[in-house]
């Protein structure tokens, strides 16, 4: 699905004039109109009191603060104010969350607590797994909610790190346009649409459309959304909510530096050269599409229960001249330097590597019972449901083909002819099913103690196809995750908590350039014990504060006497130990911010190899801050000034820890003025990231295996106006 923009805004110009030609035609009554003082600013904008993980999910249905875990949701206030087009930028706000791999025009990820989500598991529309190698069109969600930590009750097998879910808008009387533009030339436009057609029955409807002149030469963009939501209220106890949306987008793909000899941080990087250019690259195309159907009924004040079904469809076209290593660079024939980074002189590889029609598909289904009971003097509230999960990855036998070798430094790489070769037909390349049973007890043992108890077992089966559709890899396991917590509440505004846990993940896939390259690794069980404070300043400002340890077997290539030099394996223990502070929701009148902060000690412990222990691991940087924060001027409250500031500690980027990208403190700044026209609000608000242009690596994430640089944009100043009509 496209738009144009030239015809929407004149659609949206048409209705906006048949709106003022309704009021121009009815019939006139002689009255005196009251005056109109219009003011968008609401007291918990930045601040929210549940969440959909603790709905129905495994912590019973109970309150944030109630919650023995930590979560932090980015509101829809919060979204609108910042203005964020991409992952990186929508979690910049959370200092326990940090990039893997995100590359500018590609789907991007992330780590939480250290650990880096999996696409294939680690993100949730509503409630329900999506396939996440997709771009987040933000639109159409309400909020995004982040559960840091340990999620193997609430989600079966999941990265340690923790989950991401996207939550759609719900129905509502919304008549809203926006317009807007950046310091590049972009255009973006946008509706929200909706309204309760009768007391039972409402919709939702957004849409945008987005021209991108990205900072990044060679890469500008375009993308299309669309996202629908209904509600029908059957009767008192039954409710359907349906959402789905589609989005379409093209941007060319850029390429992170490497560490040059597999040592050294380029000296002279450009965070506006594509690496690698050829004119014959082609914009990876992603289509992606999510939809959601829950069924709720109640059948009485203590007895619930909601069937819901996911599918997430994606369909990826990847065209990349795609700069890596120096194989075939005369600077690296001595064979000192190793053939997957940059050469010591800036020579890198050119590939011209085509994978059209790579296809990921998720479809969940689930049952959950949840209700409250008493056995004398102790109350209970369960939860408990099964699901069953099946995911497939469908490909082409890709074109990735050296073509030529350039350097960072060219201005222009020199042009390649691309490879005359073509992808081969779609074949079935994995087949994931995971089913689970869940249950979990909240017990209330008088007025301040909780114990939770719980667990899931799952069943995972799981079959990997090699190019010639033979099988390549058979898992097969069952396993009992259990979950316990013990909630302390001396007062109404303190909750406090000690929480242990066991997750599963999927083992990683041994890179290419070891012994044992392209083999995927047992799964691996990880273990979290966190103990946190969440305390209610206010009723608009909520402090929440965690320590926590997890661990699990470190993955890494271990070096040996093979040829190839590295076997990648599971050995001893990666332990990630850390403090998180987070304070979110509204300060004073005329203040309101969220403000993160996380200290994390990440070390692997028991490898075999010596040189890889006693330090932090590869992109963990040790501390993390984020303040962002919205101050309404009380002299001119239609005026408001948006700021934040973002620091990280030095990163490493080797996993010997003897390479690290510097520490790093950014600073963004913003203007929100709320006025009226014709006595419909409108709101400007104006953006400006990394208002210093300060250069900074935001990024020493890995890929397959393979180590990259990405560097932090420059400055960006984003306008834009909504009017509600």
């Amino acid at each position: 699905m496209t738009f144009s923009r030239t015809p929407l805004a004149l659609a949206l110009l048409s209705m906006l004039g048949v709106a003022h030609a309704a009021d121009d035609t009815a019939p006139q009554k002689a009255r005196t109109l009251s005056t109109v003082d219009v003011n968008a600013t609401t007291t918990t904008g930045y601040q929210a009191a549940d969440s959909q993980l603790d709905t129905f999910g495994s912590f019973g249905n109970a309150p944030l603060h109630d919650t023995p875990a930590a979560i932090t949701v980015i509101t829809r206030a919060q979204i609108d104010d910042r203005q964020p087009r991409t992952l990186s930028e929508l979690v910049r706000g959370d200092s326990a969350i940090n990039d893997n791999y995100a590359p500018a025009g590609y789907y991007q990820d992330v780590s939480i607590r250290g650990f880096p989500l999996d696409l294939a598991t680690g993100f949730r529309f509503n409630g329900m797994i999506m396939s996440a190698e997709q771009l987040p069109g933000l639109e159409g969600k309400e909020r995004v909610e982040v559960l840091k930590g340990l999620g193997g009750l609430e989600a079966g097998v999941v990265e340690p790190g923790g989950l991401i879910n996207y939550v759609s808008k719900r129905p509502a009387d919304v008549h809203t346009v926006t317009i807007g533009t950046d310091s590049h030339g972009s255009n973006y436009e946008a509706v929200d649409l909706g309204a309760w057609f009768t007391p039972s029955f409402g919709l939702r409807v957004n849409a945008a459309n987005e021209k991108t002149h990205a900072a990044i030469e060679h890469t500008d963009g375009r993308r299309s959304f669309v996202s629908i939501g209904a509600d029908w209220k059957i009767n008192e106890q039954a409710t359907v909510q349906l959402d789905t949306d589609y989005q379409t987008s093209g941007q060319r793909s850029a390429s992170g530096y490497q560490l040059l000899g597999g040592t050294q941080i380029p000296e002279h990087p450009s965070r506006t050269r594509l690496l690698g250019y050829e004119p014959w690259q082609r914009p990876v195309g992603i289509h992606s599409s999510n939809t959601t159907l829950r069924f709720n009924y109640r059948f009485n004040d203590s007895w619930n229960a909601q069937v819901s079904a996911g599918h997430s469809h994606t369909v990826i076209d990847d065209n990349v001249a795609f700069a890596y290593g120096c194989f075939y660079a005369a600077s690296c024939a001595s064979g000192a330097t190793p053939g997957y980074f940059f050469a010591p002189n800036g020579d890198y590889d050119v590939y011209d590597f085509r994978s059209p029609d790579d296809t990921r598909q998720n479809d969940e289904v689930r049952a959950v019972l949840t209700g409250s009971f008493a056995t004398g003097a102790i109350d209970h509230e369960v939860n408990v449901g099964a699901s069953a999960f099946r995911r497939t990855v469908d490909q082409r036998a890709y074109v990735y083909d050296y073509v030529g070798t350039a350097n960072i430094d060219d201005r222009t790489p020199p042009y390649f002819d691309p490879s005359p070769n073509e992808p081969g037909p779609s074949e079935r390349r994995l087949t994931s099913w995971q089913r689970t049973l869940f249950a979990i007890d909240r017990i209330h043992l008088g007025e301040t103690w909780q114990v939770l108890a719980g667990a899931r077992l799952v069943k995972l089966d799981e079959r990997a196809y090699d190019d010639t559709g033979a099988l390549e890899r058979d898992t097969r396991m069952t396993k009992t995750l259990p979950q316990a917590a013990v909630l302390w509440q001396p007062t109404v505004p303190l909750t406090t908590y000690i929480s242990y846990g066991e997750g599963l993940s999927l083992g990683r896939e041994a890179p290419y350039w070891t012994s044992n390259g392209g083999t995927t690794l047992a799964p691996l069980q990880s273990r979290q014990v966190e103990a946190g404070v969440k305390y209610a300043l206010s009723d608009a400002l909520d402090l929440q504060a965690a320590v926590y340890r997890i661990r699990q077997a470190y993955q890494f290539a271990r070096p040996d006497d093979t040829a190839e030099g590295f076997t990648f394996v599971q050995q001893g223990q990666e332990v990630h130990t850390g403090i998180e502070l987070n304070l979110a929701g509204r300060v004073t009148d005329n203040l309101r911010l969220t403000a993160s902060a996380n200290v994390i000690r990440a070390r692997a412990e028991n490898t075999g190899t010596p040189d890889y222990e006693d330090h932090q691991v590869v992109n963990v940087p040790r501390w993390r801050t984020a303040v962002y924060a919205d101050y309404t001027l009380p002299f001119a409250p239609k005026w408001a000034l948006l700021g934040g500031w973002r620091y990280a500690g030095t990163n490493v980027a080797t996993p010997n820890g003897d390479t690290r990208v510097p520490a790093y403190h950014v600073f963004d700044a913003g203007l929100r003025f709320i006025t009226a026209v014709g006595g419909h609000a409108m709101t400007w608000r104006l953006n400006v990231d990394n208002v210093f242009n300060h250069f900074y690596w935001r990024d020493t994430g890995t890929s397959g295996g393979d180590s990259y640089l990405f560097p932090g944009m420059p400055r960006l100043a984003r306008l834009s106006m909504t009017y509600d009509f």
